[in-house]
């Protein structure tokens, strides 16, 4: 519960940062607790993109970080497009910054999360020294093939939803700002070559 002072026991998110310590300083009473301010790592990517797929094949073997799967917490009240599922995003980002004072940074996993506007705006971002993101993309027919492949009580037959993850994958493609999004190409990697650089990738932003 880092957002209750253990001081006077007041609730905050918005706790002032002093890189020094780091410290998260209690707007109410001035307390400063010390916390460990390491990173997140983020891996998106439009739905078939092959995020779950990875993800399973690195859980036993990446052990330097806390791999999480971003699904796990969805609920229908977090759909909110209006206020941009903003809510969900603080969620992940607070487990993630409890989770992480263990030592070890968290990687979720997820496709909204990938888009840096989601995660960078939120009040629980301050709680980390630096967010990488990386996001799985492929060619439209791979993802077509992909989701039309799936079981049929997922809904990713949908004509609509296929369109809408074209749509999001070309969006990573496209992205040129910052912070930077890795890329990478699942199209024709075997899934075993693709973890592996995904584990590259975990243990070099974990530092």
């Amino acid at each position: 519960m880092m957002n209750v002072c253990f001081q006077c026991g007041m609730y905050h998110a918005d706790k002032l940062i002093d890189p020094t310590g780091p410290f998260a300083i209690c707007p109410e009473c001035g307390y400063k607790h010390p916390f460990q301010q390491i990173p997140l790592l983020i891996i998106g990517g439009a739905s078939g993109s092959g995020k779950t797929t990875v993800c399973q094949h690195l859980l036993g073997h990446v052990t330097q970080a806390v791999l999480l799967d971003s699904d796990i917490l969805w609920r229908p009240k977090f759909n909110t497009p209006d206020t941009h599922y903003r809510d969900f995003f603080e969620l992940w980002l607070r487990v993630s910054k409890n989770v992480s004072q263990s030592g070890r940074p968290v990687v979720l996993f997820g496709a909204g999360m990938g888009n840096p506007q989601n995660i960078e705006n939120c009040i629980e971002r301050r709680y980390f020294s630096k967010v990488q993101y990386l996001a799985l993309v492929c060619t439209d027919e791979a993802l077509s093939k992909r989701l039309q492949q799936r079981p049929t009580w997922r809904g990713s037959q949908e004509p609509t939803y296929i369109e809408e993850h074209i749509r999001y994958n070309r969006w990573f493609k496209a992205y040129d700002s910052q912070p930077a999004i890795k890329l990478m190409d699942t199209t024709s990697a075997p899934v075993e070559e693709t973890a592996r650089l995904v584990a590259t990738w975990i243990d070099e932003g974990s530092r």
